[in-house]
């Protein structure tokens, strides 16, 4: 049998070698019909084998990176998908004021915010719930929640009763967040010195804005893992802490300024004026005790607020100062020789001409003493004792105090006023921007400008800031020439003077009045500013006082409407800084 097979197979492979084209005599089965393949080549079939081993190397080594040698890098993938880094926001800083009194301070409320996904379908009764304790249509809440994002605000700054009420509702998809919002005590006193902060925490106004990077500090940050709902999972123990923000305790005084708000309230009132400001000095130290402005606005609610309201007056708004500028130009005559307080200079009957132009004075007054000139407010007195100096002198006299440069407080929009290079003035210019007009300053500027006049003839750097010590002074004119300047402005609220109304009862107090008209369009326009500065008392000055009204009705004279707002805070102001009366 086997001898068989193995003979038929020889036949069966001797047939193939042959290709089967022959048949044997009386063989039963024909083969012509069959094609055998052709033989795989070994080396072919070693390349094949060769690749698939290499294949499995390859997938071998792969696994061996991403399970051993890869774990940080997986893990790095892992946590950039559900991984977060959680702001810890920083505490802003307080602001106070010089006794320690908060007008600024950060309380904590939530952020409300969703899963839109996920809270898209809660029950229509808890969403109608959640729209009102947000106080929000519940339309525009369905429409958040409606939204194709993963991520929404529904509502910033919510209270924290509002936020455990909303938290009862265990609405899924709806988180809180932490932050911050300022609250600000004082409300409407303070609002244009403090300012106030946007929804991120962020100063817009005031010392909010010029002091921000001091009262911001530093947030912090939490890298954790959050699931898809947001909730924490994991922590990764990568914290940085937070630095929270400095307190700033300034030079203002909130009794004073209390006072100084009501007391220019109720002259707007009576005059049925447009707006006003009021700013207030410490003579020893450059302190500002006081700042205020009307219009005035609720900065713990600013809906409803227009830029009428949010304008600091008393540093951003330029006006024509008027009269407040003749000490500046007599001060220059006495300091340089030019004229003592009694020489005598002709005023012309009333009107003088200066080239093709006539000035005058608003009551004709013959010959006066260069004394009478400032209790008189005489145009034509103090235009003749500027045209003394060549404008360049006059220029910087002037540019010495602070007029045509801006403050440097970070307030926004602090003026520099309008003072023209002295090359482009004109005899007339010279005369009229002597008596102020011609030229533009804030009440800021003319304030601190008065400084001199109060202090024995130097200027110093003024600040919002408390001072334990005064810096010291750059000199402008003699301290003999300030002390006649005094003497001066003093005779300005006697009987003789144009500020009887700024007479304060018991004290003896000095000062300039001023009444100019308005620009609009390039044009004068018959609108006024009536203004007051004075100091107090004048023997020992410790405060000055500057007063702006703008566009009074009932009364337009800045001794009728101005002066009398000086009367009535110098007087509480002397009292609440317990200083003996000197009259």
């Amino acid at each position: 049998m086997m001898k068989r097979l193995t003979d038929f197979c020889k036949d069966f492979l001797k047939s193939v070698h042959h290709g089967g084209d022959h048949e044997t005599a009386g063989s039963p089965v024909s083969f012509s019909s069959i094609r055998p393949r052709a033989a795989l080549s070994p080396m072919r079939s070693k390349i094949v084998l060769g690749l698939l081993f290499a294949g499995f190397i390859a997938l071998g080594i792969r696994a061996l990176w991403l399970q051993v040698l890869s774990t940080d890098f997986l893990q790095k993938q892992g946590e950039n998908r559900y991984a977060r880094r959680l702001e810890m926001p920083a505490i802003r800083g307080r602001i106070l004021d010089r006794n320690g009194k908060v007008l600024a301070s950060s309380m904590q409320v939530k952020a409300i915010w969703a899963i839109p996904e996920d809270a898209a379908n809660a029950p229509k009764e808890k969403l109608h719930q959640l729209a009102g304790l947000l106080e929000m249509p519940e339309d525009t809440l369905i429409a958040k929640l409606n939204s194709e994002k993963s991520f929404v605000y529904l509502k910033r700054q919510v209270d924290l009763e509002t936020a455990d009420k909303i938290k009862a509702l265990e609405i899924p998809g709806i988180q809180q967040k932490k932050e911050y919002k300022r609250y600000y005590p004082e409300g409407e006193v303070m609002a244009h010195v403090v300012g106030f902060t946007n929804i991120e925490d962020k100063g817009q106004e005031g010392i909010e804005l010029a002091s921000q990077d001091l009262l911001a500090g530093e947030n912090g940050s939490r890298r954790v893992v959050k699931d898809r709902l947001g909730n924490i999972v994991d922590d990764l123990q990568e914290t940085k802490d937070p630095v929270d923000g400095q307190d700033l305790v300034l030079s203002i005084d909130s009794q004073l300024q209390y006072i100084a708000y009501k007391c220019l309230k109720e002259a707007i009132a009576e005059h049925q004026a447009k707006a006003g400001s009021v700013v207030v000095l410490d003579t020893r130290t450059g302190e500002v005790l006081a700042m205020v402005n009307m219009p005035d606005f609720n900065p713990n609610n600013r809906k409803g607020l227009t830029g009428a309201q949010l304008r600091n007056r008393v540093m951003t708004d330029a006006f024509e100062p008027g009269s407040i500028m003749k000490p500046f130009a007599v001060a220059m005559g006495l300091d340089r020789g030019k004229v003592t307080p009694n020489t005598m200079i002709s005023t012309n009957g009333g009107k003088m001409t200066i080239g093709t132009a006539t000035i005058g004075d608003s009551h004709a007054h013959g010959t006066l003493s260069v004394n009478q000139i400032i209790e008189k407010s005489s145009n034509i007195g103090t235009a003749k004792i500027a045209l003394m100096f060549p404008p360049q002198e006059m220029w910087e006299m002037l540019s010495s105090v602070g007029f045509g440069q801006q403050p440097q407080f970070g307030f926004p929009g602090a003026t520099p006023g309008r003072l023209r290079p002295y090359k482009s003035w004109v005899p007339v210019e010279q005369a009229t921007m002597s008596y102020g007009h011609g030229v533009s300053v804030s009440l800021f500027q003319i304030a601190r400008a008065y400084m001199i006049f109060a202090r024995n003839g130097d200027m110093i750097p003024l600040t919002f800031m408390k001072r334990d010590e005064a810096p010291e002074g750059q000199q402008i004119i003699s301290p003999k020439t300030a002390e006649q300047m005094r003497h001066m402005l003093e005779l300005v609220v006697g009987p003789g003077g144009t500020a009887k109304l700024a007479h304060v009862p018991g004290y003896r107090v000095g000062g300039k009045t001023g009444t100019a008209y308005k620009i609009e369009h390039g044009r004068y326009v018959k609108k006024y500013v009536g203004s007051f500065v004075g100091l107090a008392p004048i023997s020992d000055p410790k405060v000055v006082i500057a007063v702006m009204i703008d566009e009074p009705i009932a009364g337009h004279f800045g001794g009728t409407v101005a002066a009398p707002v000086f009367s009535k805070l110098a007087a509480e102001i002397m009292r609440a800084m317990n200083i003996p009366p000197d009259a």
